[in-house]
Parts: C-alpha cells; sequence; structure tokens
C-alpha cells in the first residue's frame, strides 16, 4: 500500500490509516481478528479516541506487544487544561502505552469550542506540557461540521498544529463555501507542512429515516465500484492519508480500495462532483451572511 509524509513529522503513513471507532463495541475477539486483517494489510498509523467506545480497551493488548509497528495518534474532547491532562493520563493507561505519537484537540465544531481549547488554561496547554514530558511528540486538532476548513484556517493562524483531521468527500466538496475553504486550507497544510488526515471519505449521507445498517452514524458506502471511486477523489488531493470507516464489515473493502487507489485527474473530480447533487451531504453548510 502507498504511504505518504505525514507533514513535518516525517513518518511515512500508509493512506490507510485505521479509524478504531471501528472497535466502538465489539469483543477482543472479533478486535483480534481486525487488528491481523490491519497488520496484513500493512497498515502502520492508527487513531483513536476515548470518546470511540471500547476501542482503547481493545487496542490495548496489540499496542503492548505490537508498539513499534504503529504511529499511535490519540485525541481528547476535554476543553481545560486540567481535564485535558487527566484524559491523556487515563488514555495512556488503557492502551498500554507510555506515550502516544499525536495528541489531538478533538472535535472543534465552533469558533467558541476552538477559544476554550486554545485559551490560557485550555487543552492546548495541557498537550504542550504533555509534549515536554514525553508523552507525545506532536500536537494535532480534528474537527467534524460544516465549518471545519474554515476553523482550522484560524487555529493554524493561533498555533503551529503538526496535523489536522477532518472531513473530505465529493458529495461535501460539493457545496461551494466548503470547497473554497478547503482548498484553502490545503494550501495552507502544503506550505506549513502541516499532516492531513481525512475522515468520511466514503460517505453517502446522513441515515435520514433509513434503517442503520452500519455502526457508522453516517451511512456509507458499501459497494465496492462505489468505495474505490470515493477513496480515489480523496485521495486525489494533497492528503497523507483517510481514516477507515468506524464499521469492520466496511473496513476490508476500504482497505482493498486504498490499496488499489488510482490518482483521478481534475476532470474526473469535477465530473464526480457534479453528480453529487443525488446525494444528501451530511453536513449542511449555511449560506454566507451579506
Amino acid at each position: 500500500m502507498q504511504a505518504r509524509r505525514f507533514g513535518h513529522t516525517g513518518h511515512l503513513s500508509t493512506v490507510a490509516i485505521f479509524g478504531a471507532a471501528a472497535f466502538w463495541q465489539v469483543t477482543q475477539a472479533q478486535a483480534d481478528a481486525t487488528m491481523q486483517l490491519v497488520i496484513d494489510h500493512g497498515i502502520n498509523h492508527i487513531d483513536v479516541a476515548p470518546s470511540y467506545g471500547l476501542a482503547e480497551e481493545r487496542l490495548g493488548p496489540w499496542l503492548a506487544r505490537e508498539r513499534n509497528r504503529f504511529f499511535v495518534g490519540c485525541k481528547t474532547m476535554e476543553r481545560s487544561q486540567a481535564g485535558a491532562a487527566a484524559e491523556l493520563r487515563r488514555s495512556l493507561q488503557r492502551l498500554r502505552l507510555d506515550h502516544v505519537d499525536l495528541y489531538q484537540i478533538h472535535a472543534i465544531t465552533s469558533m467558541v469550542e476552538l477559544d476554550a481549547a486554545t485559551r490560557t488554561g485550555g487543552a492546548l496547554d495541557a498537550i504542550r506540557a504533555a509534549q515536554e514530558a514525553g508523552l507525545t511528540k506532536y500536537i494535532g486538532i480534528t474537527s467534524h461540521g460544516a465549518d471545519s476548513p474554515a476553523i482550522f484556517l484560524e487555529a493554524l493562524r493561533r498555533f503551529d498544529f503538526d496535523s489536522v483531521l477532518f472531513p473530505l468527500n465529493f458529495v461535501q466538496v460539493a457545496d461551494p463555501r466548503y470547497r473554497e475553504n478547503t482548498d484553502e486550507l490545503l494550501r495552507q497544510c502544503q506550505a506549513r507542512d502541516v499532516g492531513v488526515m481525512i475522515i468520511k471519505a466514503i460517505t453517502k449521507g446522513p441515515w435520514g429515516g433509513r434503517p442503520q445498517t452500519h455502526t457508522t452514524w453516517y451511512e456509507p458506502f458499501d459497494r465496492m465500484e462505489d468505495i474505490q471511486r470515493a477513496v480515489n477523489f480523496a485521495l486525489s488531493f494533497p492528503v497523507t492519508g483517510l481514516c477507515t470507516a468506524g464499521d469492520t464489515t466496511v473496513l476490508p473493502l476500504m482497505l482493498k480500495a486504498c490499496q488499489n487507489f488510482t490518482p483521478q485527474s481534475a476532470a474526473e473530480r469535477e465530473a464526480l462532483i457534479h453528480m453529487a447533487g443525488q446525494y444528501e451531504p451530511l453536513f449542511a453548510v449555511e449560506p454566507a451572511s451579506q
């Protein structure tokens, strides 16, 4: 599988990054089978968070014996310095690690949250202290909403983050404002040599009233042809890799798609964006104020 440099960390991350949200509520036996699949595909980067149900506990036994195989990124949804510091200690205990490679301020969805996390006494202060103490090597930030790219442009003005993580798929990018901010964010990340992780790459849309057939909170594409197309689209941007969907049944298809990645031309991407109208974006982008 192709690997790409994860910004100025210098780590060569596989373009498929294992999203441990798939371990939200699985047995250890199920987790063991999935981790063997991950290893068999050569995946060398894991993304996990304490908010992902049982994920940290299920990963712990593997990381205790396979630590050198993986670049490990973890997260905190705490916004205060004390809360983030305590959460990192708990995560390290559950993951059976003495440090993580990347610790991220997680799920910043508004400027208000960004203010809370980056103010004096906020979560960023805790992560900077953890870096000085050797509990993390790098510092990142993640966001999940329609304003993600715009929020990150401001975040990068405030602090030299090592990585960002945000949604990118052809349905979401069809929104002109989201696309404009995404393009500018990716330009800034290239200029600053910031690692870029993508989530929701194979998102079809919100579940709406349809039966929920997968453990993802959004409806994913689940046919190989559609997944391959969506993966090709996202990886054709200047990004490091895609966090795999939080569903163990979709995981093998997404790993296969990442293995078989074929770059799309600008024209092919535009054609895909043009057909996005048949789907509903996961995140609604509010019209710009006049």
